[in-house]
């Protein structure tokens, strides 16, 4: 086939990706030009920011609706049932994003902050559809980059300045670790596809048998732990948290983790001979190192939130122990039954973005960029002052502590009935340990929500708010419940994502 015909037939598989970057590169380009000097530009700019921005999205989602599957991969893409699926999620939570930013910036930086936003999900996308290891590292990065400038742009004081340089020199380091570890199951393998890296390591066993190996995939796990918010690599989210937007640490609670679980998902089937994720069973040293990141993560994480006073920073500890959960059906993949844990982290990945966007959407809409909600004393009466932003938070908080009627509770749960199935020592106490760790989250988001509706408000009932982020909260709620009754279409689309 001509390279001309190849490119053209690569570049039909990659279609919902292609509209985002272009319509990030009318925003970079146009922006300039209706802004002045001093910062000044036209009341409403936003708005038709965030129109444009959900144009493209929504002209994402017709073109993801209709992109067939391909059986093999084209050039570097391959649009398998993970990728599909991958695509969906971020899209979807593309979209709630954009209407929690909408509120959190101002006319003179929204272009920029709107662009960031969907050249991240389009990094994200990418990394799903990525065929060559090379893909993957550079939508990685095209997450990691946007990222930098979305903390900076969202406020301009020390705090944030302190966030930004925190995550930029550590995602620095970390991408330097995912890269060296790349580098050397490509010198293992000879390539840097993903199938002929498979076909290399199935046919025959050098690569799997190799000690490099092992090494290279424990650094790619410490490199991409940091995006998970794994124990050791966690220490950056807290002040990161405090030091940015409720809308900027929106996208940093569920990004970051979806692109770290599907790089992973691409890349350690493949070097134990498989395409499909499903079929891996992880390799005693690596799944050992993942069961201990995924204890220390959810013990860490849970503990360090009790004691917290600020809002942000405990939203901050509960989301690195939410990675950990995650880590435990990383831990006891078997590929042998639905019930793998690959399948209940695709299932609680999308659950618990929505959670997540939903509580930072209540906090967004009840303060202001002025006077954003920061400590637990923000919160006290927020029933009395704004009820349906309480009513809200406290949905999504019931989803993040697990507990029914919300999809919190059966996304945990998968994980639970995931490990305790797998039926080794390792697997049995991995179960107990997160049943443990989800009464003591259950601890202090019960605590937040006691004080909504128990504490007399301290703070001012008059500020002035937007209308477009209590909208996103109150889809979030929703679809908290809806996946609690109407669970099994979600489940089995991560079911078929996962190669079952």
């Amino acid at each position: 086939m001509p390279a001309y015909d190849q490119l053209n037939q690569a570049a039909g598989l990659i279609i919902p990706e292609i509209i985002l970057i272009a319509t990030v590169c009318i925003m970079f380009l146009s922006a300039p030009f209706l802004v002045t000097e001093t910062g000044q530009s036209s009341p409403g700019l936003r708005h038709r920011w965030g129109i444009l921005t959900l144009l493209s999205l929504g002209c994402a989602i017709l073109a993801w609706l209709n992109s067939p599957l391909t059986h093999g991969a084209v050039g570097p893409f391959e649009v398998d049932a993970l990728a599909w699926y991958v695509r969906g999620v971020i899209l979807i939570t593309g979209v709630l994003l954009t209407l929690v930013v909408w509120d959190q910036t101002s006319d003179s930086i929204a272009a920029e902050v709107f662009a960031c936003l969907l050249a991240v999900l389009a990094g994200v996308s990418f990394v799903g559809v990525a065929n060559d290891l090379i893909g993957i590292f550079l939508g990685l990065e095209l997450v990691s980059i946007p990222t930098y400038i979305l903390l900076y742009l969202g406020r301009q004081d020390w705090h944030s300045r302190e966030a930004t340089i925190k995550y930029f020199l550590l995602s620095i380091f970390s991408s330097a670790l995912v890269l060296f570890g790349l580098a050397w199951v490509y010198g293992l393998a000879g390539s840097t596809n993903l199938a002929a890296i498979a076909s290399v390591s199935g046919i025959s066993g050098t690569v799997t048998a190799h000690k490099m190996l092992t090494v290279a995939l424990v650094m790619i796990l410490c490199g991409v732990s940091f995006r998970l918010t794994a124990v050791p690599f966690h220490f950056y989210a807290p002040d990161v948290f405090q030091g940015t937007t409720p809308s900027a640490a929106a996208m940093l609670s569920f990004l970051p983790k979806l692109v770290g679980f599907v790089a992973l998902l691409q890349i350690l089937p493949v070097c134990y001979g498989s395409l499909q994720p499903a079929n891996w069973l992880p390799a005693p040293p690596v799944q050992l190192l993942v069961a201990v990141m995924a204890v220390g993560t959810m013990t860490i994480g849970n503990v360090m939130a009790l004691r917290q006073k600020s809002l942000l920073r405990l939203l901050a500890w509960s989301s690195i122990s939410h990675g950990g959960y995650m880590l435990v059906g990383l831990a006891v993949a078997d590929g042998s039954a639905e019930g793998t844990g690959l399948a209940a982290i695709l299932f609680y990945l999308p659950v618990y973005g929505v959670m997540s966007i939903g509580v930072f959407a209540a906090i967004s809409a009840a303060g202001t960029l002025a006077r954003p909600l920061r400590s637990l004393e923000d919160i006290h009466g927020l029933s009395q002052t704004r009820p349906a932003l309480a009513l809200t938070m406290t949905i999504c908080l019931f989803g993040m502590s697990g507990l029914p009627p919300t999809g919190g509770f059966l996304g945990k749960l998968n994980l639970f009935v995931a490990a305790w199935k797998v039926n080794t020592e390792l697997s049995r106490f991995l179960a107990i340990v997160l049943a443990i760790n989800a009464v003591i989250a259950a601890t202090y988001y019960l605590r937040v929500i006691g004080l909504m509706y128990f504490e007399k408000s301290v703070v001012s009932t008059e500020r002035e708010t937007g209308q477009i982020a209590p909208i996103a909260g109150l889809i979030c709620a929703a679809a908290t419940l809806l996946t609690f009754l109407i669970p099994q279409q979600l489940w089995e689309a991560a079911v078929t994502a996962a190669g079952l």
